[in-house]
């Protein structure tokens, strides 16, 4: 981190206002250099009106911000250039800071040099980007909960609880004749791990609440040619998004569109009916629908009220073994049959005409997903498949413990293995990290980040 880096930290383009980040112990000297005031002598957190030189030439009207170290964003020196939007006057900017010593930032270094100084931690730097890319209120909500280091805490409390554990083992081990130590036994390693395990059985078990915030809810909708599957995923997204014809087959490839139910993001897709067929690019649509299924946290299983429970609906029901479903008995202003074989799911009886309807069906969708729960909680979920991925490694080292005590192995075998815990917790937080899983991480950042 000896060098100073610089990159554009908003999307170019006809705005109003582009903004340069430069960052490193040179900033301020490599700005000054095409400034037309001097900015040496300025006061941390101030900023300057003026003007970009490359020699004689005004390239742009500018207003500069100086944040001195260490109280800043990434712990260095930081200048930041309020220059025009477009992209001319911000690229000749650009080309200048590179020309006169600052190097282009890779991807997320302005937070990895923020992490690498101390300002977050590892569960903060992901939480930022997930902020970033976050599209709904549950999702901003949840990063927050990240950023704010809530999520921290927990993972900090448990390292805590352990230390003390580990301590106290290497004082019996290598100092026998200091009285003052509590003696490790395995009954008090059981006890502590009792609580340990439970803490994070919690955090693995409400992991998939994260992922609901993170990644949103996917909802298939299936069922044979013709029984109102398009209508109803137009009548949910409120636009004709999928063609309705009564030509048996009109859907032939996967449509999708997404809502927002409570705060979390609902990805909808209107699947082809699936059926017996010769016709090719219809058989395809037909094993993608099949393919989209397993990936599917809710089916919605159509059927018509109008017609007879038949093998084509029954084909459709084998494709639905170990899945959450409900089914839509559709087009009840027509008829209302019940289907004995479909008695055991949820169900609901609609109209797709009838708006009333579609609205209670996304009341019963909430009701079967829990989402009032997960709107209504206060939002500390683990949801990055790397901390879910450590978390779970834990786990399985709590497990290990219980089996070492419940074999009677020796205190300081065990020890190793609590260490291996309290190691796999820092890995979390990035307390311990290794500079290839930094690269990787931060290398999924914007540029300017």
């Amino acid at each position: 981190m000896e060098d100073t880096i610089c990159a554009i930290g908003t999307l170019v383009g006809e705005s109003s206002i582009n903004v340069i980040r430069v960052s490193g112990s040179e900033s301020i000297n490599i700005v000054n250099k095409l400034f037309n005031k001097d900015l040496t002598k300025k006061e941390t957190y101030t900023i300057t009106y003026g003007f970009i030189m490359d020699k004689d030439e005004k390239i742009d009207e500018v207003l500069v911000s100086v944040f001195k170290s260490p109280k800043t964003f990434t712990g260095e020196d930081i200048v930041e250039i309020n220059t025009h939007g477009g992209k001319t006057a911000v690229n000749k900017i650009m080309e200048l800071l590179l020309n006169n010593g600052a190097r282009l930032a890779e991807p997320g270094e302005f937070i990895k040099r923020r992490f690498l100084n101390g300002k977050i931690d590892l569960i903060q730097a992901e939480s930022i980007n997930d902020m970033i890319s976050s599209s709904t209120e549950a999702a901003r909500k949840m990063s927050m909960k990240g950023i704010s280091k809530e999520l921290s805490k927990k993972i900090n409390d448990l390292k805590d609880n352990i230390l003390p554990i580990i301590a106290n083992i290497e004082v019996n081990i290598d100092y026998p004749e200091y009285e003052d130590a509590v003696v490790v036994t395995r009954e008090i390693i059981k006890e502590k791990m009792s609580y340990i395990q439970t803490k994070i059985k919690e955090l693995v078990d409400t992991s998939d609440n994260g992922l609901i915030i993170k990644n949103g809810i996917n909802i298939s909708i299936v069922g044979k040619p013709n029984v109102g599957k398009s209508s109803i995923l137009n009548s949910l997204l409120g636009e004709d998004k999928a063609i309705v014809t009564d030509i048996k087959g009109t859907t032939r490839d996967i449509v999708e569109g997404s809502i927002t139910l409570n705060g979390i993001l609902v990805n909808l897709y209107d699947t082809a009916g699936i059926r017996e067929t010769n016709e090719l690019v219809e058989s395809i649509g037909i094993e993608k629908s099949i393919k989209k299924i397993d990936d599917s946290n809710l089916i919605l299983f159509v059927i018509d009220s109008s017609s007879k429970f038949e093998e084509e609906d029954k084909k459709v029901l084998d494709t639905l073994k170990d899945k959450k479903v409900l089914v839509v008995y559709n087009k009840i202003d027509l008829a209302n049959t019940k289907i004995k074989e479909l008695e055991k799911f949820d169900s609901i009886e609609i109209s797709s005409k009838e708006p009333d309807k579609i609205e209670l069906l996304k009341k019963k969708i909430i009701e079967i997903l829990n989402l009032d729960d997960i709107a209504n909680s206060d939002f500390t979920y683990i949801s990055n498949a790397r901390q879910i991925s450590l978390l779970k490694k834990c786990l399985e080292i709590t497990y290990k413990i219980d089996e070492e005590i419940k074999n009677e192995i020796p205190v300081d075998l065990i020890e190793i293995n609590i260490q291996e815990l309290w190691q796999t917790l820092g890995e979390i937080t990035g307390s311990v990290y290794k500079e290839e899983l930094l690269d990787e991480i931060f290398s999924k950042f914007c540029l300017g980040k």
